[in-house]
Order: C-alpha cells, then sequence, then structure tokens
C-alpha cells in the first residue's frame, strides 16, 4: 500500500466519522432561530420571557451539551469517573497542558448555586472571557463569547443547582 493511498484513506475514514459524528450531535440539537417558523420563533421566545423554567433548561442544556462544564468542574472517583454526586461542585484540574505554561489553572472552582461569583462576574466570564480578577481567564477554561440571554440562561441554571457541598479530601 503506498503512502499516497494510505494517507487518502485516513482522510476519507476522518471525514467519514466526522460527518457521522456532526449529523448525530445535530439530532438532538435544537433547531437555530432563522430554521424556525416565525409563529413558533414568537412562541418560545414568549414562553422563555414568561417561564423562567425556560431559561433554567437553556442553560441546562449549554452547560451539559454544549460548554461540557461538569468534565472539568465535577470531581472524579479513583477510576477517573465524574462523581455525580458531586456534580459543578468543583474539582482539581485533571488535564496537563502539552507545552509547560505558567497561566494553567490547578483547580476549576464550584459552579453549582452559583455562589462563588456575582452575577456581572458570571456574564463576563461567559461573554468576554474575563475572570473577576479583571484578567483574562485561564486555561484550560475556553473562552466563551456567549450572546447575553445564553449567558443569563446558564447563570440561571447554575444558580438553580445545590450549592457547594464541603471539599472532600
Amino acid at each position: 500500500m503506498t503512502s499516497l493511498y494510505r494517507w487518502v484513506l485516513c482522510v476519507t475514514i476522518f471525514l467519514a466519522v466526522g460527518l457521522g459524528a456532526s449529523r448525530l450531535l445535530s439530532q438532538g440539537a435544537p433547531k437555530a432561530p432563522e430554521q424556525r417558523n416565525p409563529n413558533e420563533a414568537a412562541r418560545s421566545n414568549q414562553a422563555a420571557n414568561t417561564a423562567p423554567s425556560g431559561a433554567v433548561d437553556r442553560g441546562k442544556y449549554l452547560v451539559e451539551n454544549v460548554a461540557m462544564c461538569e468534565e472539568c468542574h465535577t470531581p472524579r472517583d479513583s477510576g477517573g469517573n465524574l462523581d455525580e454526586s458531586r456534580r459543578l461542585q468543583g474539582a482539581p484540574i485533571w488535564i496537563t497542558p502539552v507545552h509547560r505554561t505558567t497561566n494553567w489553572s490547578m483547580r476549576a472552582p464550584a459552579l453549582a448555586g452559583f455562589g462563588e461569583f456575582t452575577e456581572q462576574q458570571g456574564e463576563d466570564i461567559l461573554e468576554r472571557g474575563v475572570g473577576p480578577n479583571g484578567l483574562p481567564i485561564q486555561p484550560p477554561m475556553h473562552i466563551y463569547h456567549m450572546s447575553h440571554a445564553d449567558a443569563q440562561a446558564v447563570i440561571a441554571y447554575l444558580r438553580s443547582l445545590p450549592g457547594a457541598y464541603p471539599v472532600q479530601q
């Protein structure tokens, strides 16, 4: 097998897997506003404005399925699995940078209950990537540029969760 043939085969497999994964992910995702009919979008916006649970549900979707906050903000058990009994309670960072860096965070803060941050700090983190200290948030945290409505939904969901429990050693 020539190296060109192997390269083409690998690229083809990579593209097929990527397309299959994106199709699976898009099946469970809500429709984008431009794909909805205008009446459905108006009803959805009205429901979100009148029912706080709409914002909480949207925030839950963003936290669990888009940002996947649990991966870093939930402690892991001895087997490396997420400890769901301490969901979003803060945890040591389990991944390390490929290249040494001085600004790598060693701990993900608790998010459940959102008691550690003010509303403005949460919006700054989620909309602008600016931490409570006014500096850019530290890796490995992703810098998000969420819309104001999505940031508020995430904050509403996190506030709906029970607050942080005592840290288990």
